[in-house]
């Protein structure tokens, strides 16, 4: 069974992710660290025991990969919603089987990447191009060991739930089902597909992010 990890804000800096995540949740998100070798780096903040905000931006500390940046931060299109500010980009569901669920997905289910950052070790796969779904459709990721939510502090915010919208709402509750995470994100029919997230401030007031 899968389920929410953490929820991803992509921004053209950290400063910006920063200042974002202030201004709609007014807290401090804490330093995270560098990606080496995928060029990004990012931010993190608690939601609790088991799940966490992640603010994610070009490294320019770091060269260009040979590969795609995670989350396709580097592709125009990503780039030019980022251009308008920080936002809501996509999701990221925990599993402990991830390469049982993986061989069941065969080719759509995209290729296992290990990644570290300090003693955090983890292995993530990502949708293959042009099977996200605008982000409704996750990454899915299994830590190795204790996962990052566990060792963040308790910002007071809390994600109450996360909702999707799509044209093609059928496949998109499909490409959920077959991992397992057809109650974790309530898709809608809509003539354009947005990702969002409800949240809770430590001070009771609720907040809607959305990919657009």
């Amino acid at each position: 069974m899968a389920e929410i990890d953490h929820i991803v804000i992509g921004a053209r800096s950290l400063a910006e992710g920063a200042a974002y995540v202030a201004q709609h949740l007014g807290v401090t998100a804490g330093p995270g660290g560098a990606h080496p070798g995928f060029g990004t780096h990012n931010l993190l903040l608690g939601l609790g025991p088991a799940c966490y905000l992640e603010v994610i931006a070009l490294d320019p500390a770091q060269p260009d990969p040979p590969h795609p940046r995670l989350f396709d931060l580097d592709a125009p299109a990503t780039a030019l919603r980022l251009e308008a500010g920080p936002t809501l980009i996509t999701w990221v569901a925990r599993t402990p089987v991830l390469e049982a669920v993986i061989a069941r997905l065969g080719p759509r289910g995209g290729e296992i990447r290990p990644m570290r950052r300090g003693d955090l070790a983890w292995r993530m796969a990502f949708p293959p191009a042009g099977q996200a779904m605008e982000g409704l459709i996750p990454a899915l990721i299994q830590w190795d060991g204790e996962g990052a939510a566990a060792r963040l502090p308790d910002s007071g915010v809390r994600l109450l739930r996360l909702e999707g919208e799509h044209p093609d709402a059928d496949a998109a509750r499909a490409g959920l089902a077959e991992r397992g995470l057809e109650e974790a994100l309530s898709i809608r029919r809509s003539p354009h597909a947005r990702l969002v997230a409800r949240l809770r401030r430590a001070d009771g007031t609720e907040v809607t992010l959305s990919s657009g």
